[in-house]
């Protein structure tokens, strides 16, 4: 019986190699929508609390994770021998950026050398971990055909975009439409199929080069818009206007504007990194991207100027950074979630450590951090506490914070988000 016909059959046993936030999510799903589904993970932790039936992301609650478990439908391990009996594997490992820039595929390549060892006739494999254009055909197919396999009529390969939002309750998993583009016209529709089995809306394209470009596009766009907002953030700044009122007074424009907000940094997995691996890739093929590394320059440096904004905060005050007391509020890279990959926190910590400062952190959803430059504390966010502080930066900000015992008990505060919106109190400081 061919792919095409089992998946009919609804006879497929599908897997997922990696089990974090896109991951687990989307194992769940397949799970959801009644598809024999298994998870792989090199993380023996992370198997063993899926089969627990504990979730260990935010957008998985156990309740679910524990129906999915304890009906058959989904299990966990760290055996990829697997892969023998499986029929589908999508594969949602880490593509994070080496320290010049590059593009970091090595979690893939590991991945597809497991897959090698066990792929057979007839199996769909769908990469959807962000990359540079080009690497389901240029890297994935070769390592793979090395199995003697032909890609479109012994096996099938495609790319689809993970696009998964943390926290977002409107936008999930199952609602976010699927772009999908296949090395081949039968490996697209394979794909496709696959995804609307599990109850979801796929988007077919013409190549997966093309599929490895529109996310890239999608996160360019939010990175570039972002670095134009910061950009005129420090101009507004310089000029003694108030960017925040200008943002919204424009946001009421009904066309021809999408209101973007400054920010101390980005953060997530995506819009940090994705930006440089669509301009790497341009530059392999002689094109220099100077709005999309332009736009990476601004946003890469809006840690260190807060922390600028900050000193002349504390010299109004008559305070020196060095041996200054400042807390930083939010570890997270964006509100209401435990998430604090490439959080901007993490380097404003590092350069106020350089400076000498007393540096403590508060996060309720976070509940401890690693910073290697020195030691940072948690701190006990009480009123009496407060007044310990010279200076907080709200970083991220939470929806579940109660921010009255700061704005009454702190004699500094630089509010980056503008978090404390409408507050006109003198010990505010906006970005």
């Amino acid at each position: 019986m061919g792919l095409k016909e089992k998946m009919e059959k609804s006879e497929t046993v599908q897997s997922v190699i990696g089990l974090g936030y896109v991951g687990l999510p989307l194992a769940v799903e397949f799970a959801k929508a009644g598809l024999e589904t298994v998870g792989i993970d090199i993380d023996p932790t992370k198997v063993a609390k899926v089969n627990a039936g504990e979730s260990y992301i935010g957008d998985v609650v156990d309740e679910e994770l524990r129906e999915v478990v304890s009906s058959g439908k989904l299990r966990a391990t760290t055996d990829f021998s697997i892969l023998k009996e499986i029929d589908t594997i999508n594969i949602a490992v880490p593509t994070p950026l080496r320290k010049t820039k590059d593009p970091d595929i090595s979690y893939i390549v590991a991945a597809l050398k497991e897959i090698k060892k066990y792929i057979h006739k007839d199996q769909l494999i769908i990469l959807e971990s962000t990359t540079y254009p080009g690497t389901t055909e240029e890297v994935m197919m070769p390592i793979l055909e090395e199995s003697g396999l032909k890609v479109g009529s012994d096996f099938y390969l495609a790319f689809s975009p993970e696009r998964v939002d943390p926290g977002n309750e409107q936008y999930t998993t199952k609602n976010i439409p699927k772009v999908v583009g296949g090395v081949t016209p039968a490996c697209t529709e394979l794909a496709a199929a696959l995804y609307s089995a599990a109850g979801m809306n796929p988007v077919p394209v013409n190549s997966s080069r093309v599929a490895e470009t529109v996310k890239l596009l999608e996160n360019t766009f939010r990175s570039v818009n972002i670095g134009l907002v910061n950009e005129i953030a420090l101009m507004c700044n310089r000029m003694g206007i108030n960017v925040w009122e200008v943002i919204d007074a424009a946001a009421t424009k009904p066309f021809g504007f999408m209101p973007f907000y400054p920010g101390p940094g980005l953060g997530g997995h995506c819009i940090p990194i994705d930006p440089f691996y669509l301009s790497w890739k341009a530059k392999q093929s002689g094109f220099d991207a100077r709005f999309i590394e332009l736009a990476g320059m601004i946003n890469g440096d809006m840690p260190a100027q807060v922390v600028v904004r900050v000193a002349e905060a504390l010299n109004k005050k008559k305070k020196c950074m060095n041996g200054s007391r400042i807390l930083i509020m939010g570890i997270s890279y964006k509100s209401d979630i435990d998430d604090t990959r490439e959080s901007p926190a993490f380097d404003i910590i590092r350069l106020l450590l350089q400076r000498g400062s007393d540096v403590c952190w508060y996060d309720p959803f976070v509940d401890e951090i690693d910073i290697k430059e020195g030691a940072v504390e948690k701190f006990e966010y009480t009123a009496e506490e407060l007044k310990s502080i010279d200076c907080a930066i709200i970083v991220t900000g939470h929806s579940n914070v109660d921010y009255g015992p700061l704005v009454q008990n702190c004699d500094l505060i630089f509010d980056s988000r503008n978090v404390l919106k409408g507050l006109g109190n003198e010990n505010i400081v906006r970005l």
